[in-house]
């Protein structure tokens, strides 16, 4: 019988434990979310790493994106895409062509850059991990799992400096063993952004191969 009572109070103790991680969690998710959207814009720049052991592949480069609300334009791998609320422009200069699409969020399955600091408030559970100490900051980390078990994402690990609120990192592991890391290097608010910052200028780009995918 003590054997059996020890096993129970243990059972809830960790239930209990899990439910405070849990909230603690949506709490400091919140917190973030909350900030993210008290911003006019957002400038970033980072670092993408893209790691396969399995597979022997290892890729790292930089980027840099900037957001206003939905709007954004990034620039990544010599690729630039631009969302101008409407419609999605990925602009490849290095084969002079421009793909143009209508972006429909309910098809879009990706933690696009309008996404990437408020993915986190829908289809996800979560619970706090550890704190890192990292360059002579406290990182909270936040364990978010799928709650769709179909899901290519197998986790993600979201790393917040504490006294900021800010994302400092997000580790995404993926089911077929791909780990793909973007560390914030450098996180600017409520810019002076040039008005037509986010509208497409084609007449910039007569050279250029257009192809209307809608």
């Amino acid at each position: 019988m003590k054997k059996l009572v020890l096993v129970a109070v243990a059972f809830l103790t960790f239930l209990n434990t899990n439910a405070q991680s849990s909230q603690g969690a949506k709490e400091l998710l919140n917190e973030v979310s909350s900030k993210v959207e008290s911003y006019d814009n957002i400038i970033i720049e980072f670092k993408y790493a893209l790691e396969n052991t399995a597979e022997n592949v290892k890729h790292e480069t930089r980027g840099d994106v900037s957001l206003e609300g939905e709007k954004y334009l990034l620039n990544i791998m010599g690729t630039t895409r631009l969302f101008d609320g409407k419609k999605l422009y990925t602009i490849i200069p290095e084969d002079e062509e421009i793909n143009i699409s209508v972006h429909n969020p309910e098809e879009d399955q990706d933690i696009s850059p309008s996404k990437m600091l408020t993915f986190y408030n829908n289809g996800y559970k979560s619970e706090l991990g550890p704190v890192k100490d990292l360059k002579g900051r406290k990182i909270q980390y936040v364990k978010l799992t799928p709650i769709d078990s179909n899901a290519e994402i197998k986790e993600i690990q979201l790393g917040i400096d504490k006294q900021t609120k800010n994302i400092y990192n997000l580790i995404q592991t993926q089911d077929n063993g791909t780990k793909i890391t973007i560390t914030v290097n450098s996180f600017k608010t409520n810019q002076p952004l040039p008005q037509t910052l986010f509208s497409f200028k084609e007449d910039r780009y007569k050279d250029y191969y257009i192809n209307r995918l809608d």
